[in-house]
């Protein structure tokens, strides 16, 4: 379940999450839509994924275009959600669109996680860590704060893949990525086997 609210209007429970026009979820009713391109994924071991990122301050035309470019990476590179580190840039900016015809997809700028209770076990991978996943527990249910593409207050409330989501993105604007929410042992396993990976895959 997913619930969705925005300071200027009402509550929205359940909208369409197909594929839609990357304008149309990054930017504010008649803003003007900026060029937007696909990006260079950032892979582990780059440096850029292990900084705390910084807070939006303005929302400009560069801020308008990172939002573009994160939903067209995302959907080129067949993800369910991608943040701004991963990218390069280090700004509390992530997207999102869990591909569930119930959840809206979306954008989330300074986001703080405000509730989290419950649990939750699945395996989880990651576009910056390409090849790997490992089972990870996360909270089942998440309320998360923050801004919206277009710079209004929005409030998230999920559960399930979305919650999974959303925590994951958190996380990345941290420095925080998967495999360190898994054991020592899984870790020390899974770095080894990434050392091991051929470079044409990442």
């Amino acid at each position: 379940m997913t619930r969705v609210s925005r300071s200027s209007g009402p509550r929205s429970d359940a909208r369409p999450a197909t594929r839609r026009p990357t304008a149309e979820i990054g930017c504010g009713p008649g803003e003007e839509t900026a060029d937007v391109s696909v990006r260079d994924v950032r892979y582990l071991g780059d440096p850029v994924l292990r900084e705390k990122c910084q807070e939006v301050e303005a929302f400009d035309t560069d801020v308008r275009a990172l939002v573009g470019d994160l939903l067209e990476t995302m959907y080129a590179e067949d993800g369910i959600g991608l943040a701004a580190p991963q990218i390069g840039v280090p700004l509390r900016v992530f997207v999102y669109d869990v591909r569930d015809d119930e959840i809206e997809p979306g954008v989330l700028v300074n986001p703080r996680i405000v509730e989290a209770t419950g649990k939750q076990k699945e395996v989880e991978g990651c576009l910056s860590i390409p090849g790997l996943d490992e089972v990870v527990e996360r909270s089942g249910h998440v309320v998360v704060e923050g801004l919206d593409g277009a710079g209004e207050p929005v409030r998230v409330e999920a559960e399930g893949l979305l919650s999974r989501c959303l925590q994951h993105e958190c996380d990345h604007l941290d420095g925080v990525l998967f495999i360190d929410r898994v054991s020592p042992l899984k870790r020390r396993m899974l770095l080894k086997k990434w050392s091991k990976m051929d470079e044409s895959v990442r």
